[in-house]
């Protein structure tokens, strides 16, 4: 990331700011198919429609491949990056909580909620945020809600965490 990078820094950041996402993303079965052959899930649920057919005809999947929950949560973490960790990296989830199953067609939205802002005491110029992170789906039900722990740099920090001039 260049050193000149727009926000939001820590000192942006203010508990009980919340987020949403600017746009909503359409999962298909080609992403969920291939995302789940690339992390070598093998779970058939998520790539044999035939065997889902078969042994998962009744609700909620009604013989549907259900998408990737990994995926699920990738999608939401990654449409909220620009609004809130785009000066930082993350460094954990936590509260990870797969609320309704998501199927190919479904467009999933992102919020979020500031729910703790401190300083770092390991790396001086940085902070650590936590935001209560949850995605939902065209419906408006909450598909996944999860905790998402990231350090962020500071106004006037350079990634190595020295002052700028």
């Amino acid at each position: 990331m260049p050193e000149d990078s727009e926000g939001p820094y820590f000192e942006d950041f203010k508990v009980g700011q919340r987020f949403k996402s600017k746009i909503g993303r359409t999962i298909t079965d080609v992403d969920n198919i291939w995302f789940t052959l690339l992390t070598n899930n093998s779970n058939q649920i998520h790539f044999n429609k035939d065997y889902t057919e078969k042994y998962f005809p009744g609700e909620p999947f009604k013989g549907r491949l259900v998408v990737n929950g990994f995926l699920t949560l990738a999608i939401v973490a990654g449409m909220l990056v620009e609004q809130t960790s785009q000066n930082g990296f993350m460094l954990g989830l936590e509260n990870v909580k797969f609320l309704n199953s998501v199927f190919a067609g479904d467009t999933i939205y992102a919020e979020a909620e500031v729910i703790e802002v401190r300083e770092s005491k390991s790396r001086p110029g940085f902070g650590i945020v936590k935001i209560r992170t949850w995605g939902y789906n065209q419906r408006g039900e909450k598909v996944v809600e999860f905790d998402r722990v990231f350090m962020v740099r500071k106004k006037g920090v350079s990634w190595t965490g020295e002052k700028k001039e």
